[in-house]
């Protein structure tokens, strides 16, 4: 599709950000289940990680692992699983990267903002 240079750089870039989602979805699932077994609310929970910068870093580096990660793996499927040509595959998969980045940065922003007064 691309030459070996630009793929070599994706997979590797797909790979360090699968790392970091790996740590990422540990973190948030055991989160999550420190959160219901001690019977918190999702508004609860929003509550009290809302204003927290450490928080919100955290969850700022899961969305752009997952702006990485994603976006090249649907590259790769629709290049291989499609007629569409390279150039079509290469915008949606950056199209799509932007969607991930900006409504996950907005929800990053939007809990930050719900912190206490």
């Amino acid at each position: 599709m691309n030459n070996p240079r630009v793929e070599t750089w994706l997979w590797l870039a797909q790979r360090a950000s699968a790392a970091v989602l790996a740590v990422a979805v540990v973190v948030h699932l055991a989160g999550i289940i420190f959160a219901v077994q001690g019977g918190l609310t999702a508004a609860e929970v929003a509550g009290r990680v809302g204003g927290s910068a450490a928080w919100a870093a955290f969850y700022g580096v899961f969305v752009a692992a997952a702006a990485v990660h994603a976006p090249i793996g649907v590259r790769t499927v629709l290049s291989e699983m499609t007629p569409m040509p390279a150039s079509w595959v290469n915008a949606a998969a950056a199209l799509f990267a932007v969607v991930l980045l900006g409504s996950g940065f907005t929800a990053v922003a939007a809990v930050y903002r719900l912190g206490p007064p």
